[in-house]
């Protein structure tokens, strides 16, 4: 396939055509390469320089208003931008890929692109295909789908969209455009929800003495359950989980089934990753003026994402403290120097570790798992706290996690 990116960021389209992802992912960029090398692929801002496409994929970000229900304006001008063109070319569907409510493609997406004068199902295709993309694993789960959920105005749009995955190994489920949307959406919840219980069960487990990955492997050997998102610690971040479950939480009011348990999830998540300062000061009871050594930045390794990361709420509480912090992230340290422009950026993991007082670890990147005792020579204190089982007890002495 000959595939255009637009996108109205000129920085953005300057980086795709010359060979730059804007974000990060492993492998991501030699992809990208090579789809350019082979003419495949290319970035625009003006989507008018296109003469002709068989489909149009809508992937504008959606983020949360205040009041927790999403901010639809890109989706707005997007569709606005493609009504216009495809006021003067052939059929072609529209795919929308973007996180969106229940009732949006239908109720927001379709007048828009009906005010070209064409007609949904006669002169354009309509689906929505909801992405089930893990970040830092984007290409991964985008080849090797669980499943292709596609939801059509009608048979055309849909038979279309399902030759276009004809390669794909995956069950392909046809549905009707409101009910694609609302799997995403549940799909999502239900895994936020999975990491909050977890979490729930791993604070007790800490009081107990017991270690909540022995009970989460117990429990993920029962296949009803399933060993995936059972990995207990500071809760869950990233782009997509606090603002899908707030979401479906405002559309559960404005459909008046309010829903009490992803309300309940969004307070529990809010308040975990403060456990770990929590710990840290039962350890050092004075934080006033201590340098701590922060490993890990980004809200999950494999990325540079630290969108709604644990890591922020962490760093402000120690600041608060007037903590001197010596950060630490293989990948993500530039997204947050935006934020945090005073806090000190550190090379290397020895580097962070050097004269610190404590280290909290809150990301779980490969490096850090190959931590001995002996990388940890270097702090005035040896007081290792984890929000995220990394270290190795063959390795590592002295240790605790914030969960185990």
């Amino acid at each position: 396939h000959d595939v255009v990116c637009v996108d109205i960021d000129h920085e953005k389209v300057r980086k795709i055509n010359n060979g730059e992802t804007p974000i990060y992912e492993d492998g991501l960029e030699g992809m990208l390469s090579q789809a350019l090398q082979k003419n495949k692929l290319h970035a625009t801002t003006d989507i008018d320089s296109i003469k002709e496409t068989d489909f149009i994929f809508v992937a504008v970000g959606t983020p949360s208003k205040d009041n927790g229900s999403i901010d639809l304006k890109y989706i707005e001008a997007a569709s606005a931008d493609i009504a216009n063109f495809i006021k003067s070319r052939t059929y072609c569907t529209v795919v929308v890929k973007s996180t969106v409510l229940p009732e949006t493609t239908e109720k927001v997406v379709l007048p828009v692109l009906e005010k070209s004068g064409k007609k949904a199902g006669e002169d354009f295709g309509l689906c929505m295909n909801p992405e089930f993309l893990r970040e830092g694993k984007a290409l991964e789960d985008f080849f090797n789908p669980d499943r292709i959920v596609i939801g059509g105005i009608d048979a055309k749009s849909g038979d279309s969209l399902e030759k276009l995955y004809s390669d794909f190994k995956a069950p392909i489920m046809r549905t009707d455009l409101k009910t694609a949307e609302f799997i995403k959406y549940a799909s999502n919840a239900f895994l936020a929800t999975k990491i909050t219980f977890i979490n729930e069960i791993g604070n007790m487990c800490k009081n107990l003495g017991i270690d909540v990955y022995d009970v989460a492997e117990g429990m993920g050997l029962d296949k009803r359950i399933g060993k995936h998102f059972l990995h207990a610690g500071i809760g869950f971040g990233g782009s997509c989980f606090r603002k899908d479950v707030e979401a479906l939480l405002a559309k559960s009011k404005e459909v008046k089934s309010v829903s009490k348990i992803l309300s309940v999830v969004l307070d529990i998540n809010k308040d975990q990753p403060l456990k770990i300062v929590h710990l840290l000061k039962k350890r050092l009871p004075d934080l006033e003026g201590k340098t701590i050594a922060v490993l890990g930045l980004a809200f999950k390794e494999g990325t540079d994402d630290i969108r709604d990361a644990p890591s922020i709420i962490i760093i402000s509480e120690l600041l608060k403290h007037n903590c001197k912090i010596n950060s630490y992230d293989p990948k993500a340290s530039n997204n947050m120097r935006k934020l945090y422009p005073d806090i000190n950026y550190c090379g290397s993991v020895s580097d962070a570790l050097s004269g610190s007082d404590a280290c909290i670890i809150l990301t779980g990147w490969d490096e850090l798992k190959k931590l001995s005792d002996k990388d940890f020579n270097n702090m005035n204190n040896k007081i290792i706290i984890e929000g995220r089982k990394v270290l190795s007890k063959d390795l590592v002495t002295g240790f605790e996690g914030v969960c185990w």
